[in-house]
C-alpha cells in the first residue's frame, strides 16, 4: 500500500518507531476532541499507517473496523475500545499484555 507518509518518519512517529495506542494517541487532543465519532475520525485519519510490530503496518480504518463503540466520551473510553479491538483481533504486539490488562475488563 501506498502511505500518505512513512509510518517511521517525523509524521508518523516522531522520528523514532512507535506502535498501535502511542502513534494513535499522537491524533486526538484529550482536552478539545471529545466526545469523538469514531466514523469521523476513521475519515480523517482513516489511510494513516498504523505499526502494529516491527513488519506489519495497516491503517488505521483496519483497527477501527472491529470498534464497536461509535462515539467515545473521553480519552480513556477511546483508548480502552481501541485496545480490546486489537487484542480481539491479533492486532497487539505488545508481549505479556495479558499480565497487565484483563480482556474482560477493558
Amino acid at each position: 500500500m501506498d502511505w500518505p507518509h512513512d509510518p517511521d518518519g517525523e509524521e508518523g512517529s516522531e522520528g523514532r518507531r512507535k506502535y498501535g495506542h502511542a502513534v494513535i494517541a499522537k491524533k486526538v487532543d484529550e482536552s478539545e476532541d471529545f466526545p469523538l465519532s469514531r466514523d469521523e475520525f476513521v475519515e480523517e485519519y482513516g489511510d494513516d499507517p498504523i505499526r502494529l510490530d516491527y513488519e506489519r503496518v495497516v491503517p488505521l480504518r483496519e483497527i477501527f473496523e472491529n470498534v464497536e463503540e461509535s462515539e467515545f466520551e473521553d480519552f480513556v473510553a477511546m483508548h480502552k475500545a481501541v485496545g480490546r479491538a486489537m487484542r480481539e483481533n491479533d492486532q497487539w504486539f505488545y508481549e505479556g499484555a495479558e499480565q497487565f490488562v484483563d480482556a474482560n475488563e477493558a
